[in-house]
């Protein structure tokens, strides 16, 4: 049997690591190096050095490649993590960052412990897609400052830069064309000696391998205070973005992904970075797609994209430095176009309205609070109050009379609860003159207080009337709801 079981490990250690090899190493390659743009973007949106940034990602993407629940996904610093950062980090400084980083590892840790990643399933489409909108949306947003009060050379780099971008890979995709056009823009922004703002003016790049260390902040309750919000919003975040990649990436791959595992391995991987001057990231739905479309599927690109990136920033930091900001901010253009699902606006006439509104009002509340957690709750929310509706609705009755005209018989079907209360009364005639009324509930299943109530209140009114009610059919679960908290059947119940 241990043999057995030592076949099954080597057999599963190589499906997920060197099924791929040459592919995985290309792909990742790729993966490492365009991360630097965004890694430094997302850095200066959070309001902390580059290197920040760049020491997350090199360790989330190497610490998800062994730990993740979805081989060829990619994890790193992201925008939508930046964005919650950015008051935490302006107000209590950046050791205030990576205490509230490592307590979000810890949380999202738990919550792949306790199981919570199955309850993804619970986020109805249409708020998942409002919640992408919004995060394209602040990512633009939160470009807008590096073009104000900037000189006219800004805007011609960030032109020059979208066009290379949009227009390279019409030609050839052998190369990124993000890397393409900071590379061109940085060499005629040396050459031509162009006074724009660059890198190197934002802040420290790293020059060495990440050190360990505590994060400096008092451990008091004060201390606590400040960070849980933050951690809470930043783990529930970014466990939605790293399940959201994860459903994506098994999309594309036709694999499953375990969201539990993946849950555990963004929380140690963020536990990890904190004690190493990084910050908290996530699944990357941009760069997981650039992977699978470069051949990546295993384990082996999402370290090969870490490895690559480290590589980069500490060999090529001469260039990185002298990059040009209008470039990066032409990149995270390019990424907020891409992250935007213009197809929920163009669908708009064939969704059902009920979807467009969730979609819509996740979006909106998410964009004017910058909260993602309370726009994804908002429409959870919204989104269960129209479901329930619409099964309230589904609710048939059937009405029998017998031959003498004395026993009237209803056949019910459908889910009967709280919002079914309306439809279900309307249903009956309780004018009728009849000796005998029986509700058959055989297709019918009662699932609340509720439903109880307004079963009682049908069956009294009958009574009142004169009528000997009788409830067949019911389900063992039902039977046992009614028999709990039905009155029907006390003698006084009929009085009141």
């Amino acid at each position: 049997m241990e043999s057995l079981g030592g076949n099954l490990n080597g057999t599963l250690f190589k499906r997920e690591w060197f099924f791929n090899t040459r592919q995985d190493i290309m792909a990742g390659a790729v993966v490492g190096l365009a991360l630097i743009p965004e890694a430094i973007a997302f850095s200066i949106i959070a309001g902390v050095d580059p290197k920040v940034g760049l020491y997350a990602s090199f360790i989330i993407a190497v610490m998800t490649a062994f730990l993740g629940g979805r081989p060829g996904s990619i994890s790193a610093a992201t925008g939508a993590m930046a964005l919650l950062m950015i008051d935490l980090v302006r107000d209590h400084g950046l050791q205030y960052l990576f205490a509230a980083t490592l307590l979000t590892g810890v949380l999202q840790v738990l919550f792949g412990v306790f199981k919570l990643g199955r309850q993804m399933r619970y986020i109805p489409r249409a708020v998942m897609i409002g919640y992408i909108n919004a995060l394209a949306v602040l990512i633009f947003l939160a470009q807008l400052p590096q073009l104000t009060n900037v000189p006219p050379t800004v805007y011609v780099l960030t032109i020059l830069s979208l066009a290379i971008i949009y227009i390279l890979p019409r030609f050839t995709k052998a190369v990124p064309s993000p890397l393409v056009a900071l590379a061109v823009m940085t060499l005629a922004a040396i050459a031509l000696k162009l006074n724009v703002p660059t890198v190197g003016d934002m802040g420290e790049l790293p020059t060495t391998l990440p050190l360990f260390s505590l994060p400096q902040v008092p451990l008091t309750l004060e201390t606590l205070r400040i960070t849980l919000p933050y951690s809470l919003t930043l783990a529930i975040v970014g466990l939605l973005a790293s399940f959201l990649t994860a459903s994506l990436v098994d999309e594309l791959t036709d694999t499953p992904s375990d969201k539990n595992q993946e849950a555990r391995g963004q929380g140690i991987a963020n536990i990890v970075t904190a004690f190493f001057g990084g910050m908290a990231g996530c699944g990357m739905i941009g760069q997981s797609v650039i992977n699978v479309q470069s051949g990546g599927r295993g384990r082996l690109s999402t370290l090969a994209s870490g490895i690559f990136l480290l590589f980069a920033i500490l060999f090529l930091q001469d260039w990185v430095k002298q990059m040009p900001m209008a470039t990066l901010v032409a990149v995270m253009i390019m990424v907020s176009i891409g992250t935007f699902r213009w197809s929920s606006f163009k669908n708009i006439p064939r969704i059902p309205r009920s979807e467009t509104a969730v979609m819509l009002t996740t979006m909106l509340v998410t964009i004017f609070t910058r909260n993602f957690a309370l726009g994804v709750v908002t429409g959870i929310v919204m989104s269960t109050v129209f479901f329930s509706r619409k099964i309230a609705q589904l609710v048939f009755v059937d009405k029998v009379l017998s031959n003498d005209g004395s026993h009237r018989i209803y056949k019910v079907a459908g889910q009967i609860f709280f919002l079914s209360r309306d439809e279900f009364l309307e249903s009956f005639d309780f004018a009728e003159l009849v000796d005998r009324v029986t509700i058959d509930l055989t297709y019918a299943h009662l699932w609340d207080q509720g439903a109880v109530e307004v079963l009682d209140k049908a069956a009294l009114k009958f009574r009142r009337n004169g009528a000997e009610v009788e409830l067949i059919g019911l389900n063992e679960a039902s039977a046992t709801l009614l028999n709990k908290l039905a009155i029907y059947q006390q003698f006084n119940a009929v009085k009141k």
